[in-house]
């Protein structure tokens, strides 16, 4: 139920405010004082245990000063706090209103003691504050000693620098500019906002420069690797506290990531908040060398040890790898669900399920293909080259212009990550191939030489009656988990629905691997056709033939060999991918999202969540009141009102100020929601994957540093700069050179990622 406040003539509620609420005091004598206050006779006769329970007043019936925001998501009151703002007249502007909330006439007497008790009020309070401001300063002098001058400037000096780096970070501009001579390469972006700084009037920065000696560097390499180390950390804790808050999350990781030619893994955590909003947040990149074990205790070190989450509050896991980094993912995410079995194991919600099934292929000819998808959709991303591309469909579906008109609209932004995008490319192939070969022969001279011979790259890579196959194989059979995915991405009814379909998608590849023979001959005319269309010869790979001469093997027709090596394997990998990233235990924590009002709805109020509600027994307050629990919950939205719109995910559920009445519902809603494969609230598109791809394309990669991504990508976390300067004087002493020293060759290493 909402919150309304008690006051008279103040309508407000919780529902439809962002105003904090706060009970009536249990303590008798100041909620006497509360009522007395309110000038609520109807509340008089009430026990301060009853005001407790029942009454609340809102935050704008307080003086601000009496309010404290202990942290961006908890509001509490002081211990003396005492409501003195009401409105007390504008009822008599309507007096045929009737009010429920009927205001006290006072008489002379009520009016008499008022002025007693607050006089004698106001006395105490002015005593207690001399004797709190008396405790303060002694405590202070004793605990706390006063900052000198000197320090006074150091800290401002410090407070400086990180706003500096702060703006570099939130603007994504690299430390060091990309010029072309050494001489200018050594003068940094850091020590040229400094400088413009000092000209602008910053006197804590000029006092700094005027005290260094006149040969020494103004501001180290190690330096700046600290004020780096420092606001990455300020930043991250500050998500990881709202993390530790919520107990429960999800793993997802990135694709690689090249920094100082050393391959990171980006890793991201997933939770619901205290305003139990769905967050995925960037949290690190973590060193991606060594083999799957340890990775795995790099995984753990870095979340138990250095974050202070557990592992055992891992409700999911999901990794977006690609290449040959699939293969170890995949051993990544076995090793973690052996070690924790509620992480489970599932694709990302961010990634097409049928691109997410052929990036885990491990074979050379699919990886090909993917590699090859992943350049296309980037060298068609600048204008020209699509302006290219366009003209080249025209040329191409001359004679039928609205095939032609549907084909550009299906290869608009981000298609190759869709879930038809094999499809679309067979359709594309002659279109594509003639615009690659018009941009390599650069009549005009508009491409650049670095363009063309991406275009020459992609087109050989395309032109290979191997890769036709492949492509027509992947097209064909993850027809069948087309709409399996699409559901997955959508709304919480379809990833329900999905779930329940599972069965039906793997007979379906079954009733396919079962008659191979006869699917193989269609689909390899198939290719052999686009073949002819954009003149591949048919041919057995070159590698291929050299293996069966020196071994020699009898010769083979190019039918069979496909059928063997590629329509095989690619129907089997896939088959085995979606069980293991479909198994018994994820089917029954995706069930269990008909707890969501609309899927009880749609399922008639016919549900039956507690046959898959062991998943997470032990992660309920009262498991074993969930039973009863869950009858209430399908009773109360079965009897609902007409005007009643049933919650449609769960996000709006818990949103429902009356979720907090089903403990165990708002707790199994928490973890379900955690889970990788569900998609963002309000179907979010600049999610913080695409902000990390968006900020390492904004410059390159020799520039990049991980402390200012991680700067960029969280421009929405609270950057505290009291709370950096701080940390930095807790962690690196003035006056400590030793320690300065030591680091030294490390941080001129660092500021170069």
């Amino acid at each position: 139920m909402p919150n309304f406040c008690a006051a008279p003539n103040c309508t407000r509620k919780s529902t439809q405010s962002d105003l904090a609420f706060f009970r009536f005091p249990r303590d008798p004598e100041r909620c006497r004082i509360w009522v007395e206050n309110c000038r609520r006779a109807d509340l008089e006769a009430k026990t301060s245990d009853q005001l407790n329970k029942h009454y609340r007043l809102c935050a704008k019936h307080f003086d601000p000063a009496m309010v404290c925001k202990t942290s961006p998501y908890r509001t509490v009151l002081k211990d003396t706090a005492i409501p003195t703002i009401f409105d007390l007249t504008s009822h008599l502007r309507n007096p045929h209103t009737r009010h429920r909330k009927r205001i006290k006439e006072l008489t002379e007497e009520d009016i008499r003691k008022i002025k007693e008790r607050r006089l004698a009020s106001s006395i105490e309070q002015l005593v207690s504050k001399k004797d709190a401001a008396v405790e303060d300063t002694t405590s202070t002098n004793e605990e706390e000693p006063q900052l000198s001058t000197e320090e006074k400037e150091y800290r401002e000096y410090l407070r400086s620098l990180f706003e500096v780096v702060v703006m570099l970070g939130k603007q994504s501009i690299p430390l060091v500019a990309d010029k072309a001579s050494e001489a200018e390469y050594k003068s940094n972006n850091f020590q040229a906002l400094l400088d413009y700084r000092m000209n602008a009037g910053d006197v804590a920065l000029r006092k700094r420069f005027e005290a260094t000696a006149v040969n020494a560097e103004y501001l180290s390499a190690t330096q700046q690797s600290q004020l780096l180390d420092v606001c990455e950390n300020t930043v991250r804790e500050e998500m990881l506290m709202e993390v530790r808050e919520s107990r429960f999350f999800s793993l997802v990781t990135g694709d690689l990531v090249d920094i100082a030619s050393e391959k990171h893994l980006p890793l991201f955590l997933r939770f619901v908040n205290q305003q139990n909003v769905l967050r995925e947040e960037f949290m690190d990149f973590v060193p991606f060398d060594g083999d799957e074990s340890a990775l795995v205790e790099r995984l753990e070190a870095q979340l138990a040890d250095r974050w202070g989450l557990s592992m055992e509050d891992c409700r999911g896991q999901a990794h977006r790898a690609t290449g040959t980094s699939t293969t170890k993912m995949k051993a990544v995410a076995v090793l973690l669900m052996e070690k924790y079995p509620l992480a489970l194991h599932m694709p990302c919600s961010h990634m097409a399920l049928n691109i997410h099934l052929a990036n885990s292929l491990p074979f050379p000819n699919v990886q090909v293909v993917m590699e090859a998808l992943r350049r296309i959709g980037a060298f068609f991303r600048a204008p020209l080259t699509w302006e290219e591309l366009e003209k080249a469909i025209c040329t191409c579906y001359q004679k039928n212009e609205e095939k032609g008109a549907a084909l550009k609209q299906a290869c608009g932004t981000g298609w190759t990550e869709q879930h038809n995008v094999f499809d679309v490319l067979l359709e594309l192939l002659p279109s594509l191939l003639l615009c690659l070969d018009n941009i390599r022969e650069n009549d005009n001279g508009k491409f650049a030489d670095a363009v063309t011979a991406d275009a020459y790259l992609i087109s050989k890579t395309l032109a290979d009656f191997e890769v036709i196959v492949t492509i027509v194989i992947l097209k064909s059979v993850l027809t069948f988990t087309r709409a399996f995915g699409r559901n997955l991405q959508g709304e919480t009814l379809d990833v329900f629905f999905a779930a329940n379909s599972l069965t039906a998608v793997l007979h379906s590849l079954n009733e396919v691997n079962d008659n191979i023979d006869v699917y193989h001959e269609f689909w390899y005319e198939e290719a052999v056709s686009v073949a002819s269309v954009i003149e591949v010869p048919v041919t057995i790979p070159r590698l291929f033939l050299r293996k069966q001469r020196a071994a020699d093997m009898g010769e083979i027709q190019a039918e069979a060999y496909f059928k063997e090596y590629v329509t095989i394997p690619v129907i089997r990998g896939i088959m085995q991918e979606v069980e293991d990233m479909f198994s018994e235990t994820n089917l029954k924590a995706l069930k269990c999202l008909s707890l969501v009002p609309a899927v009880m709805g749609q399922m008639k109020f016919n549900t039956t969540e507690e046959n898959y509600a062991d998943v997470y027994c032990n992660d309920l307050p009262n498991p074993d009141t969930l039973p009863a629990e869950l009858h209430c919950w399908r009773i109360k939205w079965k009897h609902r009102g007409k005007e009643v719109r049933l919650p449609a995910t769960i996000h709006e559920t818990l949103q429902l100020p009356d979720v907090k009445f089903f403990p165990n519902v708002n707790s199994f809603l928490k973890v379900l929601s955690t889970l990788p494969v569900l998609k963002l609230e309000d179907n979010k598109r600049d999610t913080v994957s695409d902000r990390l791809q968006a900020c390492l394309d904004s410059m390159p990669a020799k520039q990049w540093n991980k402390s200012l991504i991680m700067l960029n990508i969280n421009t929405h976390v609270k950057h505290d700069l009291d709370v950096m300067v701080d940390k930095y004087c807790r962690l690196y002493p003035e006056d400590d050179p030793e320690a300065e020293a030591e680091s030294e060759e490390a941080a001129e290493e660092d500021v170069t990622k």
